[in-house]
């Protein structure tokens, strides 16, 4: 039987159940974007954000290549205790399943001993893609029809290259919304053109996406870049406090400073527009 940690998303989910924020408002949120946009930290602080409200939050960390659970927050805040008889706490866990089931989420996710209304699962330090067997558009899905019966609120941290990565599209295809970062470059737009086409080959609902600039600073052309894209509804400011965190491995800490007050604000109004709190 499974024994979660007093206090968490689990042991409050029977009593939260009927709460009426949690039925009317949720779902599942991808963020995605061109590399180095900054995919990870905005989904970090939208789920910090989520849950210093008291909203039951799960992260997911899709990327394979650079695991990024031990990158965003110190190791020692996190409860990921090990089985003697089986692997706990990693994304490659679940997916190598036959079956990917609800019982089998919960055993693999993993909580934080500061802030008990997150929990977040992804590879672990030192694993790959190759470091347990593969898996199919069915277990992606699977995961994901598991975490809406967990927790109201599920972000997904989609990697970059979705052609080589089956969770991340399937995420994107999935997901309620998707937030599409973009940073004020040719490069993001050249990446944007490069990987649409594989979404609307799998019926890509361009209605759920918000378009949003990223790392933004006082000398990019904001207007050239949103009539490039289309229109954005988001504009995420370059802040120092956060780029600090980002490199301290410490993104699920508060920003203080008066310098980051505009991305606090923006956070906020991203939650908003997309979950409705």
């Amino acid at each position: 039987m499974i024994n979660f940690k007093k206090d968490t998303i689990f042991s409050r989910a029977a009593r939260e159940k009927t709460a009426k924020d949690d039925i009317l408002h949720g779902g599942v949120l991808a963020v995605w974007g061109s590399p180095g946009v900054g995919k990870t930290t905005a989904a970090v602080k939208l789920a910090k954000y989520l849950a210093d409200n008291k909203k039951n939050v799960v992260l997911v960390l899709c990327d394979m290549t650079a695991p990024m659970l031990s990158c965003i927050c110190p190791p020692a805040d996190l409860e990921c205790e090990k089985n003697s008889n089986r692997p706990y706490g990693s994304l490659g866990s679940i997916l190598s399943a036959a079956h990917v089931t609800e019982p089998l989420v919960k055993y693999n996710l993993i909580t934080h001993k500061k802030m008990s209304y997150i929990t977040m699962v992804g590879m672990l330090k030192g694993e790959n893609e190759f470091t347990y067997a593969s898996y199919t558009k069915a277990q992606a899905q699977e995961l994901i029809e598991s975490l809406r019966k967990i927790a109201p609120f599920i972000i997904i941290d989609c990697s970059s290259y979705i052609a080589n990565d089956i969770l991340s599209a399937v995420s994107l295809l999935e997901s309620d919304s998707v937030l599409r970062l973009a940073n004020c470059d040719l490069k993001s737009i050249s990446y944007l053109s490069s990987q649409l086409p594989l979404l609307q080959n799998g019926n890509w609902d361009m209605d759920k996406q918000y378009k949003a600039l990223s790392n933004i600073k006082s000398n990019h052309d904001i207007e050239h870049m949103a009539a490039a894209l289309g229109g954005i509804s988001f504009k995420l400011p370059y802040s120092d406090e956060v780029e600090e965190q980002y490199l301290s491995g410490n993104l699920l800490a508060d920003l203080t400073l008066k310098s980051s007050r505009e991305f606090r604000r923006e956070i906020k109004k991203i939650a908003k527009e997309v979950f409705g709190c």
